[in-house]
């Protein structure tokens, strides 16, 4: 018996200092490991020049988060995008925009489209981490609202970045014209679906663009539906962290925090039936109240857009 005494507490020992290590890791190592996470796609027309986009999503950023926005801001003169892609959730606290302004003042004049997260919008508060495992979060009912349009302000006045919140804007790279299509965050169901295909009809000329972009917060499966319906030809998404923890080395999320299939939750995958492109990103931050990764290294995307054979 006392063999048995000793075995089970040296396994419990070992399973409670496994468990600390974890929590040492995810909190004070792997949060900070900020990495670029590089894909090839082919999209565009025959003969077009190569074009890189730089995918950025889910910042939550807070003032003090320094570390975070120096790799940011590094960025630009690291990967010299053609254009910018953001999805959402910038900011994670009253004084986030200062953060954020740090780290996106080299961006300044690279073309660029970005939609809302209710991150965006409200301030972040504390949530049960295992209720997520019973389907997407709800709402906090009553949360104090950020700055947004002074964040709106930054990206499109100072950056030179397009609103597609229910809407779509063109810009041109390259010599090549790119429409973009995006909605409002679908989570907490401010998308207007139904809004897109007079905003794109409305866009110059009404001439099919040489390269059509889907931006979205909230990947759900109705707008990236609705996105191939309306010919995008690549969709851009954010919203599930990746999962935030997961188990490494795993193809698939523990959860979403949202419909989108948990093993398309993170990275570069195609959207059915036509088999769209879809890049998921899972972030750069966190909330203030959950400041963990684990097996989920918080990231930017850098995608370079090749010719089609």
């Amino acid at each position: 018996m006392a063999g048995v005494r000793r075995t089970l507490s040296t396994i419990a020992t070992a399973g409670a200092l496994g468990a600390g290590g974890a929590v040492v890791w995810g909190v004070g190592i792997e949060r900070y490991l900020f990495t670029a996470r590089r894909h090839e796609v082919s999209v565009l027309p025959a003969g077009s020049p190569s074009i890189t986009v730089l995918h950025l999503s889910d910042a939550h950023m807070a003032p003090w988060q320094q570390r975070k926005q120096r790799w940011i801001a590094d960025l630009a003169e690291h990967t010299q995008p053609d254009l910018v892609v953001n999805t959402g959730d910038n900011l994670g606290h009253t004084r986030g925009l200062d953060g954020i302004r740090r780290a996106f003042a080299p961006l300044r004049g690279v073309p660029g489209f970005f939609v809302h997260g209710s991150n965006d919008v409200y301030e972040p508060s504390g949530r049960n981490p295992l209720r997520y495992f019973t389907g997407p979060s709800q709402h906090a009912k009553a949360a104090p609202k950020l700055d947004t349009a002074a964040m709106d302000s930054f990206f499109a006045g100072d950056l030179g970045w397009s609103e597609l919140d229910n809407a779509a804007a063109t810009v041109r790279v390259a010599g090549l014209r790119i429409d973009g299509i995006g909605v409002d965050d679908a989570h907490r169901d401010w998308d207007d679906l139904d809004a897109l295909p007079g905003a794109l009809a409305a866009l110059e000329g009404r001439k099919r663009a040489d390269l059509t972009l889907g931006v979205t917060h909230a990947p759900y499966r109705r707008v990236l539906d609705r996105f191939v319906d309306l010919g995008a030809d690549m969709i851009f998404g954010g919203h599930t962290h990746g999962g935030q923890v997961r188990i490494p080395f795993a193809s698939r999320a523990l959860v979403a925090n949202c419909d989108i299939p948990l093993d398309q939750a993170r990275g570069l995958s195609s959207w059915s039936p036509t088999s769209v492109p879809l890049n998921v990103s899972a972030g750069l931050g966190h909330s203030i109240y959950a400041p963990v990764r684990f097996g989920c290294r918080p990231e930017a995307s850098v995608i370079v857009l090749r010719a089609r054979a």
